[in-house]
C-alpha cells in the first residue's frame, strides 16, 4: 500500500474504544487515522452531520473540505488526489440528485482502478417509503442499486453499530480491490452517538502492511524464459508504477526493449534508448512494429489490455507467447491466451528477478551508466508527421503545441490529458524532455521528490474516458501537491462540460494551468466522421473566447494562435503565482490525430486502411 498511509494522526495503534462520538465524527476519525487530508463534495441537508464533523477536524488541523461545482467533479477530484498522493480519495454527496450526479465519476474510478470512498446521505429512516425529499433508498430512486454496478463494496448503514465494521470493510476493499466503495448513511444515523463498546480498528497499520506475496514458481518460470530470450520485450502498463525502477533495472540486465501503454508513458523517461514508444491509442508505429516482429518473450507488467492500451486487442500482443505479470486478479481475465500468468506484488517480483540476474551476471549495471539518448527526440521512436512538431504555421498545429508544453513547463509538472483529441496528441507528442536524469536514480523528476505508486508525469483515464475528467482530476492532483504546477490539456467540448470547476482552483489557490484546444468542434467526432465518410453532423460548437471567462474570474487568460504567441506569456511570473490560469489555444482543426485504430475497432473503416 502507498507509504503515505503510514501517517496516523490518531493515538490508536491497536484495537481500542472511543467514547462520546457520533457516527459522523467516527467517519472523520477513521479518515484522519489513515492520513486523508481532504474530502471533495458539495454540502447538503442529508450529510450536514458529516460536514459538522469535518469543521471540527479542520479546526484542529485535520480533514478539510474541498467544494466542487458539480458532484461528478468531486469524484474526479478524489480520483486525481489518489493518483497524486496514493491516499484514499474521498467524495461526498447529499441524497437523491447529489448521489446520482456522482455516478459518472465513480464509474470512471472503477474502470481505472482508483481506490475511492464514496459517501452519500439519505433522509431519516422513518421517512423511507413516504416520498421524502430526495429519498434514494430502495423505496425511492435507489442509488445503492445504481452504484452497486461500479463499486467493490456498497451498503446502506441502517444502525449506528454497523458503521465501524462497514466503514473498515469499505476502506480495506478500496485498496485491496483497487476501486471505489460506497456507503449510504441516513441523516438520523449520522447524528446518533456510538455506544461506548464500539470498536475502532487500526486501519493504518493494516493498509501499511507490505503486500509482498507472489507466485514464486511462476516467477522462476519467467526467469528461465528471460534467460532463453536474446532480447525480450517489456510491455509496461500504468499498474506497474510502483515497480518502475525495478523494471528499468530489468531492462538493463536483460537487454530488453520496452513499450508503454498511453497512460504509462508518464512513468518513464521517453528519451530512454531502449524505449520504442507508446502502444495503442495515440501510439507510435515503432511500438507497433516492436510488438509485431518480436519472436521471443513479451512480458506485460501491470496492464489490463483494454481496447485503447492494446491497440484494439492486437493479436500481435495478445497471443500464447505473452507473459502477464499483475497484482489485480481481474486483469488476468483480459489475457486468457497468455503462456503464463504471474500474480503478485509487481515490485517484489521484479526485485526477485533482478537479484537472481545480478548474482549470475558478470556485467553489473553501473551507477554512472546513462541510458538516455541525446537531443529532444528519441530516434528509436517513430513519430507521425514529425515535421509538424516544429511547424511555425498559423493557426498553431496541435503537434507544435505539444512541443511548446514540453519545453516551457518545469520538469516536475504534472500533465493530464482529457478525453478526445487531447488524449491522442499528448501520448504521441508530449515529451517532457527536461527530465534528463539517469533513470535508475530518478526516472521522472529533476528534484528531490520521492517516487511513490502515484508518480506519473502524464495521466489519462483510458477505459471509461469521460469528457471533462482531466479538469476535476487536475484540481485533485494539485490539491495533493500544490507546490508543483499541474497542466490540464483539454478540448473546448470537454471544457464546456466541466469548466466551472476552475472556480474551485481559484478558491483553493491551486497552480493549475488549463490549456484548451479550441477548434469550435468536437474534434474527435469531426475527424471520425470524415475518415469514415459518414454524415458530417452535430460536431460544431459555438466559437468561444475563453479568456473572457478568465477575465470574469480575475485570473490570467491568454490566446495562442501561433507558436510566437507563447513568447507573450511571462512563464516565470505565471508559474510563481498562486491560482490557476487559462490558455486558449486556437489550434489548426484540420490536423488529424492518430486515431485510425479506434475507427477500425468500431468498424467505421476497413481493417486494411492505413
Amino acid at each position: 500500500m502507498p507509504e503515505s498511509n503510514a501517517r496516523v494522526t490518531s493515538k490508536e495503534n491497536t484495537t481500542n474504544h472511543v467514547n462520546q462520538l457520533d457516527v459522523a465524527e467516527l467517519i472523520v476519525h477513521y479518515l484522519e487515522s489513515i492520513g486523508v487530508q481532504y474530502i471533495f463534495g458539495i454540502p447538503g441537508g442529508a450529510i450536514e452531520p458529516i460536514y459538522n464533523a469535518v469543521a471540527k477536524s479542520s479546526r484542529r488541523g485535520g480533514l478539510r473540505p474541498v467544494n466542487s461545482c458539480h458532484e461528478t467533479g468531486a469524484a474526479y477530484m478524489a480520483d486525481g488526489y489518489y493518483r497524486e498522493t496514493g491516499k484514499l480519495g474521498v467524495c461526498i454527496a447529499t441524497s437523491g440528485p447529489g448521489a446520482t450526479n456522482l455516478i459518472t465519476g465513480v464509474a470512471c474510478a472503477y474502470d481505472n482502478n482508483i481506490p475511492m470512498l464514496v459517501l452519500t446521505g439519505q433522509p431519516a429512516i422513518p421517512s423511507f417509503g413516504r416520498n421524502a425529499l430526495q429519498e434514494s433508498s430502495d423505496t425511492g430512486v435507489n442509488v445503492i442499486a445504481m452504484l452497486g454496478h461500479c463499486t467493490h463494496y456498497n451498503s446502506l448503514v441502517s444502525h449506528p453499530d454497523q458503521l465501524p465494521h462497514k466503514l473498515a470493510s469499505a476502506i480495506l476493499s478500496a485498496f485491496e480491490a483497487r476501486g471505489p466503495v460506497h456507503l449510504s448513511i441516513p441523516v438520523d444515523i449520522l447524528r446518533q452517538q456510538i455506544s461506548s463498546s464500539t470498536t475502532v480498528f487500526d486501519l493504518a497499520g493494516k493498509l501499511n502492511k507490505q503486500h509482498s506475496m507472489f507466485d514464486k514458481e511462476a516467477t522462476n518460470a519467467l526467469m528461465l524464459l528471460l534467460n532463453q530470450s536474446p532480447q525480450p520485450i517489456f510491455f509496461i502498463g500504468c499498474g506497474a508504477a510502483e515497480a518502475i525502477e525495478e523494471i528499468m533495472l530489468l531492462v538493463k540486465l536483460t537487454d530488453a526493449l520496452f513499450v508503454t501503454t498511453p497512460d504509462a508513458k508518464g512513468l518513464i523517461n521517453p528519451l530512454h534508448s531502449s524505449y520504442r514508444g507508446v502502444f495503442g491509442f495515440g501510439g507510435h508505429k515503432s511500438a507497433t512494429e516492436c510488438i509485431a516482429i518480436n519472436s521471443g518473450t513479451t512480458v506485460a507488467f501491470g496492464a489490463n489490455f483494454n481496447e485503447l492500451s492494446s491497440s484494439g486487442w492486437s493479436e500481435h500482443l495478445l497471443n500464447d507467447s505473452l507473459i502477464h505479470v499483475d497484482e489485480i486478479p481481474n486483469n488476468f481475465l483480459s489475457s486468457p491466451m497468455a503462456k503464463l500468468h504471474i500474480r503478485g506484488h509487481i515490485a517484489t517480483i521484479c526485485h526477485y528477478l533482478t537479484k537472481i540476474l545480478i548474482s549470475t551476471s558478470d556485467a553489473l549495471p553501473k551507477e554512472n551508466d546513462n541510458a538516455l539518448v541525446e537531443g529532444s527526440f528519441n530516434p528509436y521512436v517513430r513519430f507521425k508527421e514529425l515535421e509538424k512538431y516544429y511547424s511555425d504555421a498559423t493557426p498553431i498545429k496541435p503537434q507544435r503545441l505539444m512541443k511548446e508544453l514540453s519545453e516551457r513547463f518545469p520538469p516536475n509538472t504534472r500533465f493530464l490529458a482529457d478525453a478526445g483529441n487531447s488524449m491522442l496528441w499528448a501520448p504521441h507528442y508530449l515529451q517532457s524532455q527536461n527530465r534528463r536524469r539517469h533513470y535508475h536514480q530518478d526516472s521522472i523528476h529533476n528534484d528531490t521528490e520521492r517516487r511513490s505508486r502515484s508518480a506519473n508525469w502524464l495521466r489519462l483515464a483510458l477505459k471509461f474516458s469521460p469528457m471533462g475528467w482531466a479538469i476535476g482530476a487536475a484540481i485533485g492532483v494539485s490539491r495533493g501537491s500544490p507546490r508543483y504546477t499541474t497542466v490540464c490539456i483539454t478540448g473546448d467540448g470537454a471544457y464546456l462540460m466541466c469548466g466551472q470547476e476552475v472556480t474551485i482552483a481559484i478558491q483553493e489557490k491551486l497552480p493549475v494551468i488549463f490549456v484548451i484546444l479550441n477548434d469550435s468542434a468536437y474534434g474527435m467526432v469531426m475527424h471520425g466522421q470524415r475518415l469514415a465518410k459518414a454524415e458530417p453532423i452535430a460536431f460544431e460548437l459555438q466559437k468561444i473566447d475563453f479568456t473572457k471567462q478568465a477575465e470574469s474570474m480575475g485570473i490570467p487568460g491568454y490566446i495562442i494562435e501561433s507558436p510566437e504567441d507563447f513568447n507573450n506569456i511571462d512563464f516565470e511570473t505565471l508559474l510563481a503565482r498562486e491560482g490557476p490560469a487559462i490558455i486558449d489555444v486556437r489550434i489548426d482543426k484540420e490536423e488529424v490525430p492518430p486515431m485510425l485504430t479506434r475507427l477500425k475497432t468500431l468498424g467505421s473503416i476497413p481493417e486494411d486502411d492505413s
